[in-house]
């Protein structure tokens, strides 16, 4: 998302200027860090991708065309993604190897694509979105 640059007249201080930039780059990094426990913890349903993933894309379609308006987190790099990987342990409790798209219901890994396919295919999708208060209707 692109941020717009203040106007500023040629008078005022060129500290500003690189205030600004310092400022944009830190609230960068905090957007890049969130806590992802507490982040699956607060919503009712989340995916969890790769930036551009068409994988992701796929799940959030079919997610929003059921009335679901999931919380996104992307991952830009291979390095975030072994950061969340590591973040998520606690959750996934090894049961499970780590592939993007994660989709978490309720605050449980539910599973990927493959599994949100199947269980909207055989109709279970929907109760258990409603049981995770997703769905109200």
């Amino acid at each position: 998302m692109h941020q717009p640059i203040p106007y500023l007249s040629s008078h005022n201080n060129n500290n500003f200027y690189e205030n600004y930039y310092y400022n944009k780059n830190k609230r960068k990094e905090k957007e890049n860090n969130p806590c992802m426990l507490k982040m699956v913890s607060e919503n009712a349903v989340i995916v969890i991708g790769r930036h551009g993933c068409c994988m992701t894309h796929v799940v959030k379609r079919l997610l929003q065309s059921l009335g679901v308006n999931p919380g996104i987190h992307e991952v830009e790099e291979e390095k975030d993604e072994v950061r969340v990987a590591k973040e998520l342990e606690p959750m996934i409790q090894g049961k499970y190897i780590v592939q993007f798209p994660m989709v978490f219901i309720g605050g449980k890994l539910f599973g990927g694509l493959e599994r949100v396919m199947a269980t909207h295919i055989s109709g279970e999708l929907v109760p258990l979105l409603k049981q995770a208060g997703a769905l109200w209707l």
